[in-house]
């Protein structure tokens, strides 16, 4: 969501149906984007060459869309989201604090429309810069390889930690700016 005055960065807590969630500021700058020396050969082709990106102050989720906050939005479950995948239907993980997952892209336009109807604002997703960004801490970056840390399991559920399963929101250290998962658990779509 766009902020309209640069002076009112900080978070925003809204609640739908009954579960809030909260949205954190991101005041604007300019960084480096995509395949920088901190990720050393863990960059993906993808992501160089490097260039700079300026971005506007904006607000992001402070962590992944919930189970919860999900079933509040769309009205269906993630064993409701699995049956409708084309990925299989096993379950990684089941409950209120769980990332949501089981969603395509076009399932998010669906849920940021309603949000938006439910709320009356203007929600989003992210552009793949914005996110980077935020990830990266903003400028409150301390160039740490991962969102929040060098150490990925501080801030990560991954392969090696996981037992292959998603895990409740906010269990692992957040990042500069206060965003959780935003290195492992589930991947997060951008616009």
């Amino acid at each position: 969501q766009p902020v309209p005055d640069a002076s009112s960065i900080g978070k925003q807590t809204f609640t739908v149906n009954g579960v809030s969630f909260t949205m954190v500021g991101v005041k604007g700058g300019t960084f480096t984007m995509g395949g920088t020396a901190e990720q050393g050969s863990d960059a993906e082709g993808n992501e160089k060459p490097t260039h700079q990106v300026t971005l506007s102050d904006y607000y992001i989720g402070e962590t992944e869309v919930t189970q919860e906050l999900w079933q509040a939005v769309v009205g269906t479950t993630i064993q409701e989201q699995a049956k409708k995948s084309t990925y299989g239907t096993s379950l990684y993980g089941v409950g209120n604090s769980y990332p949501m997952y089981y969603i395509s892209w076009d399932d998010c336009q669906i849920f940021i429309t309603k949000l938006n109807q439910l709320t009356g604002k203007n929600f989003r997703l992210p552009t793949e810069a914005e996110w980077e960004y935020a990830a990266r801490g903003g400028q409150k970056s301390k160039g740490y390889k991962y969102a929040g840390s060098n150490a990925l399991s501080d801030v990560a559920w991954y392969a090696d930690n996981s037992s292959r399963k998603t895990h409740p929101v906010k269990q692992k250290q957040a990042n500069e700016l206060g965003l959780y998962d935003m290195s492992g658990n589930v991947w997060e779509w951008c616009q």
